[in-house]
């Protein structure tokens, strides 16, 4: 014990400190406190009560000398600490607020957190927390791309009347290409994920060249037809227009949903459309090909097969997408459309006025 310190513990004492160590709802830096008192009072040592306690020799006089300054109570309780810092001046919030929605100096695009940092005299941290808390983000951009149709609003209502009430006996097709898609094989292998370290593979690549993928999400059931091809010229479309046509039975109309590519509007392709009258083009309006449904089944095959894939020559390239097609339409999921186009038409419209207003 340390020199000076008695700690004169008395029945009623140890009757509390006892019932503290026993009771499994009290805190465990109430338990240990009244363990270090309990076995001060049997007249262990300083080591003793270190080995017991698995605490430090001051942390073991600190409560011992509390003990004899207050008592039980002085165990149960901790010390008010002195405050933190100050918060930030709201007008020091404010500026850098200001400064992150503001151009930054020189040729820089765009503010880091350092920047402003140094702007508004401040810590990195306290930046960090400000942005957050406004919901700012300058190091981040969105890219967008506003339609200039000027019969968006017309040709928005009727994909999406396809997508929502079909026609009946009818079949909706959204129909579109994946160009370019290219066979890319890496130069040396990729080692595994394990824990604590993500998947790796090699930056560079060697390119086997490239296939385009025709593409035709049936709508009502989910499922795909794809067929590979070497071009995406209006030849090559027709050609898997009349895969479809094979594959779709008879006495059922065709609505596809093609986009403005002008293989689509070719001169030759009207005249297969005028041979074939059970189909019928729905043009997306101009710059909204996220309008086409197709566009999400591209999406999912480039996540999932192609960014990682690894391929030696493009008929490997080839086989792979028509065994992901293949998957996909093991288990189908039919297309559901859900966003409201009175809400994406007033959405153009705020971005459009947002557009004027910067010009």
């Amino acid at each position: 014990m340390r020199a000076g310190i008695i700690v004169n513990v008395t029945r009623a004492d140890r009757h509390r400190l006892e019932a503290i160590v026993s009771d499994r709802s009290a805190p465990q830096k109430h338990v240990w406190r009244a363990n270090i008192i309990l076995a001060t009072a049997e007249g262990c040592g300083t080591a003793e009560i270190m080995r017991r306690s698995g605490k430090s020799k001051p942390v073991v006089w600190r409560w011992q000398a509390r003990f004899m300054a207050e008592g039980v109570e002085g165990l149960t309780r901790d010390k008010t600490r002195k405050p933190g810092k100050q918060p930030l001046p709201t007008g020091t919030v404010q500026r850098v607020v200001d400064l992150a929605l503001g151009p930054p100096p020189g040729e820089a695009t765009h503010w880091t957190g350092r920047m402003l940092a140094k702007a508004a005299g401040v810590s990195l941290r306290s930046v960090q927390r400000i942005l957050e808390a406004h919901q700012l983000a300058p190091h981040r951009i969105r890219t967008f791309k506003l339609s200039n149709d000027p019969k968006f609003a017309e040709k928005l209502k009727d994909v999406v009347g396809l997508y929502v009430d079909p026609p009946a006996h009818a079949v909706v097709l959204s129909v579109d290409e994946k160009s370019q898609i290219q066979a890319l094989d890496r130069t040396q292998p990729g080692l595994p994920m394990k824990p604590g370290r993500a998947g790796t593979m090699t930056h560079d690549y060697k390119r086997h060249g490239t296939t385009t993928l025709f593409a035709a999400l049936n709508i009502l059931d989910g499922t795909v037809i794809g067929h590979n091809m070497q071009r995406h010229r209006h030849q090559e479309f027709i050609r898997f227009l009349n895969t479809i046509e094979e594959q779709v039975p008879v006495g059922k109309v065709i609505h596809a949903i093609v986009d403005n590519y002008a293989t689509h509007k070719h001169p030759k392709m009207r005249q297969w459309l005028a041979r074939h009258p059970r189909w019928t083009f729905h043009f997306t309006p101009t710059s909204a090909s996220w309008l086409n449904a197709v566009e999400g089944f591209f999406a999912k095959l480039t996540r999932r097969r192609l960014k990682r894939g690894v391929f030696r020559s493009v008929v490997d390239l080839q086989v792979a997408i028509n065994r992901f097609v293949a998957e996909t339409n093991a288990d189908p999921k039919p297309f559901v459309w859900t966003a409201d186009p009175k809400r994406v038409l007033a959405a153009i419209k705020r971005g459009k006025q947002t557009l004027e207003s910067l010009h």
